[in-house]
C-alpha cells in the first residue's frame, strides 16, 4: 500500500517544505482587500502589495516580507482557520476544509503555469500597487475573484 501524496495529508502533518509547496502560486493573497464597515463584506481589489511581482505572482522578498510589510500574514495551521479572507480556490483553505486540490494546481497538473492558464491567479489582474493608490480609492479597484472550479 502506497503512502498518500503529502498534499492529501492533514495540514498539521506537513513539514515546512511540504507546507510551502502547497501554495498554488496564484498570488491572490497578495492583493489588498477592503471591508465594508457597515456590512462586514470583504472585497478583493486589484491593488497589490508593493513586494508583489505581478507576472511571476510571487513575493519579490519572501524571506524578509514580514520585516518589510509588517501586516503581511504568514499562514500556519494555528491561524489558518481564523483567516476568513482567503480566496475559495486557495490550496490552504481547501485542505483545511478537507477538500482536494483543484486539477489546475501544479501538484496535480505538473505545471506551475496551469494556475495562470486557468485564470485563477492574479496575473493580468493587478491595476496598481499600494504605493500608488490612496486607501480611500481602493474600492475603485474592486475585483471579482475567480470561482475556481476543477
Amino acid at each position: 500500500m502506497s503512502e498518500k501524496p503529502f498534499w492529501e495529508k492533514p495540514l498539521a502533518d506537513l513539514n515546512r517544505k511540504e507546507w510551502e509547496a502547497l501554495c498554488d502560486g496564484c498570488g491572490l493573497c497578495c492583493l489588498n482587500k477592503v471591508e465594508d464597515e457597515e456590512t462586514g463584506v470583504l472585497t478583493f481589489t486589484s491593488v497589490a502589495c508593493n513586494l508583489f511581482d505581478c507576472q511571476a505572482c510571487n513575493c519579490t522578498d519572501y524571506t524578509n516580507r514580514k520585516a518589510r510589510v509588517p501586516d503581511c500574514v504568514s499562514f500556519n495551521t494555528r491561524n489558518l482557520k481564523q483567516i476568513d479572507w482567503l480566496p475559495p480556490t486557495c490550496a490552504y483553505a481547501l485542505r483545511a476544509q478537507g477538500k482536494p486540490l483543484h486539477t489546475w494546481h501544479y501538484l496535480i497538473s505538473g505545471s506551475h503555469e496551469s494556475v495562470h492558464e486557468a485564470g485563477i491567479s492574479a496575473r493580468g489582474k493587478v491595476t496598481a500597487y499600494e504605493r500608488d493608490v490612496e486607501l480611500d480609492d481602493y474600492e475603485l479597484h474592486a475585483l471579482e475573484l475567480p470561482k475556481g472550479e476543477t
